[in-house]
């Protein structure tokens, strides 16, 4: 067999925020992969990094009061330590934030000016005049121009994944102070993405799958922009050469990660980076992703490889998310998981079998349902394929002496046929077909168990001890064969399979292999039952840590919750019926009212965000419940002097919170 040089990536986490069970589902995929290529003797390596640029970095550190290089690698370590306790093993995990990333990014920018791929074009930009800046993707929102869809960054939609420049939006309003920017000129850097066309129509698909290639036809046929690579100050990234406040924007910085966490595994094992990236490189390059950064990969991304040192990807293979009982993982329900909350409940095991017998090549979407998955696993892994083991190895180490006989001619078939599927499994793993592959393995284990109940060893033993052992020699034998095959997807549970036979590390010609007239070590259980209440537990403490919400939206993230408060706390709350006497809209600001409101005694300016539902005239004479000793705020328009309570999901559905009409303004709420 043709020894092969491959290197597999998975797409960068970003730096912001934990590692979920999303992010795991991708990295297991490819550690799937990686881990059958090594097993056939392939030099297979596994890079991934730390997505590390961009706003929302920024608007994490300020709001943790935290330089964004100590909040990127308190997160790097914590993403590495997820990742490892899931067992999936990278040759080398890194940051974009690197020297050698902004090198090569400096490098790449150079070469692609010196091959007239770059212009500089005026661009009409979002302004805050409130906030004095350029407002950058993730400091505004507003409505997709695409679908329509409200409350979206200004680079990509979250709903159709439709990509823009900031301006395109609807509606737009700063997400710092909620004001309504306006559109000012500033000078950005273009990639000339149209001039790529021809090599695009030709290289996609042979870069990617079928389905793949015909979406981004679509998006061809719809005329490829130039694709503005720059970003104007406050920006957390690389500056770009010879501009002031001028920086990459992380789509450019993010992809290349790829190559700069290369180079520092070569520098650092002594290797030949040119090798592996050069043009005549000898390695197959392969990236995993998810069908929402499809564009990026497969346009941007080869079209700035081709005026580069670097080669192109063999292939880019295209994935599903992740979805919980059958629908969008949500904070607020406990279902977006962080990976480290399931670790602090269950053996990774259990998720590395089950989400194997999930995945497969395809685009489409794939369900983690908590009833399947603790029928699958205690039903599948536990009661039919360690049931083999369980039954076998403790009756030959109980009844007779652990010794372990040969297999003879008549039970040859249950060992052919365990034999027989490995190049289907092969071919399975090659595709990236791992549920199929876990259905084959499956039917050796009904095999297995078929062969055990009908031979009785139970019974046997009582008249023939020496044919009871070749019985369990057999199933022990075939036992083996699935622990191989499935040394990629639960490499401890096949690691500890080796240890009870005394074998070295499982390689995969070894499924041939018999093993006869030895000696059992101890036997350990391999896998347990999973109980519904560690489930039950694992949904609860995510809900916990996912305790804030937002109007029209689902929990935000912040740490646990630990500021209940007692019912003192809460009678500190002034509540005072108000009257309406006055309200103004505000022309700058898409979701504020200026109320004079009389509590009686005195007459508060209040400025409230609920313009979205009411307008100014049909408040007059409303009568509202007023926060009166909150502290005053000041605002650019004014200072607000407390808050009207108002409750909905948002939009037009925000509703007022009305007093009985026969209370007086300024009478006490309790």
């Amino acid at each position: 067999m043709r020894k092969r040089k491959i290197l597999m990536t998975s797409a960068l986490p970003y730096a912001n925020g934990p590692i979920h069970l999303g992010h795991v589902v991708e990295n297991l995929m490819v550690d799937f992969w990686v881990r059958f290529q090594r097993m056939q003797g392939h030099e297979c390596l596994f890079f991934s990094a730390d997505d590390t640029h961009g706003t929302p970095i920024m608007i994490q550190a300020k709001k943790l009061k935290k330089k964004p290089e100590d909040l990127i690698a308190e997160v790097n370590r914590d993403h590495q330590n997820d990742f490892a306790d899931f067992g999936i093993e990278f040759n080398h995990y890194g940051s974009t934030n690197s020297a050698a990333n902004k090198r090569i990014s400096e490098e790449t920018y150079n070469d692609l000016l010196k091959a007239d791929c770059l212009e500089k074009q005026m661009l009409s930009q979002l302004f805050c005049n409130t906030d004095q800046m350029f407002l950058p993707d993730r400091f505004v929102k507003g409505t997709c121009p695409k679908c329509k869809t409200p409350e979206q960054y200004g680079d990509q939609c979250e709903s159709c994944n439709a990509s823009y420049n900031p301006s395109e939006l609807l509606k737009p309003h700063c997400s710092v102070c909620g004001t309504t920017p306006v559109l000012k000129e500033t000078e950005h850097v273009f990639f000339k993405l149209g001039k790529f066309e021809a090599f695009l129509k030709d290289w996609i698909p042979k870069g990617t799958t079928p389905t793949i290639a015909n979406k981004l036809r679509e998006w061809i046929d719809q005329g490829l922009k130039g694709w503005c690579i720059s970003r104007d100050a406050p920006y957390f990234g690389f500056a770009i050469p010879g501009f002031k406040d001028k920086y990459f924007y992380v789509w450019v910085d993010a992809p290349l990660g790829y190559i700069s966490t290369t180079l520092e595994w070569c520098e650092k094992h002594g290797k030949n980076f040119d090798e592996i990236w050069g043009k005549k490189s000898s390695f197959e390059v392969y990236h995993t992703i998810g069908k929402d950064i499809i564009n990026f990969h497969a346009l941007f991304w080869p079209a700035m490889l081709q005026n580069t040192p670097y080669r192109l990807p063999n292939k880019i293979f295209v994935h599903g998310f992740l979805t919980f009982n059958g629908e969008k993982m949500s904070k607020s329900k406990g279902t977006f998981l962080p990976a480290r909350v399931y670790l602090n409940h269950m053996d990774p095991l259990y998720l590395r079998y089950y989400l194997a017998c999930k995945m497969n090549s395809g685009v489409d979407d794939f369900d983690f349902s908590a009833t399947d998955f603790v029928g699958r696993v205690n039903s599948d892994l536990v009661g039919k394929i360690t049931n083999v083991a369980s039954r076998g190895a403790q009756m030959l180490q109980k009844s007779i002496d652990g010794k372990m006989g040969t297999v003879p001619a008549e039970f040859m078939p249950l060992i052919d046929l365990s034999r027989a599927k490995a190049s289907l499994i092969a071919e399975h793993y090659e595709n990236r077909d791992f549920s199929k592959a876990m259905v084959e393995i499956r039917a050796i284990a009904d095999a297995a168990n078929h062969f055990f109940d009908q031979h009785e060893p139970w019974k046997l033993i009582k008249t023939d001890v020496e044919k009871t052992r070749a019985v369990l020699t057999t199933i022990l034998n075939s036992f083996r064969i699935m622990a191989i095959y499935m040394a990629p997807i639960v490499p401890k549970f096949s690691e500890n399979v080796a240890l009870l036979f005394g074998d070295k590390p499982y390689t995969w010609d070894d499924a041939q292999s018999l093993v006869e007239d030895r000696t059992l070590k101890p036997f350990v259980y391999l896998a347990q039952r999973i109980e519904a209440s560690s489930i039950e537990a694992m949904i609860e403490e995510t809900r916990r840590l996912y305790a804030t919400t937002k109007p029209g939206g689902d929990a935000q993230v912040t740490e646990t919750s630990t500021n209940e408060i007692s019912i003192d706390d809460f009678n500190k709350v002034d509540l005072r019926v108000g009257l309406i006497t006055a309200a103004v809209e505000i022309p700058e600001a898409e979701k504020l009212l200026k109320l004079t409101i009389d509590i009686g005694n005195e007459t508060r300016t209040v400025f409230s965000g609920i313009k979205s539902a009411y307008s100014a005239s049909e408040l007059v004479g409303k009568h509202v419940v007023l926060v009166a000793n909150l502290k005053p705020r000041k605002m650019k328009f004014g200072v607000s002097e407390g808050m009207v309570l108002a409750c909905g999901p948002g939009g037009k559905d925000i509703f007022l919170v009305e007093p009985d009409l026969k209370a007086k303004p300024g009478e006490k709420i309790s």
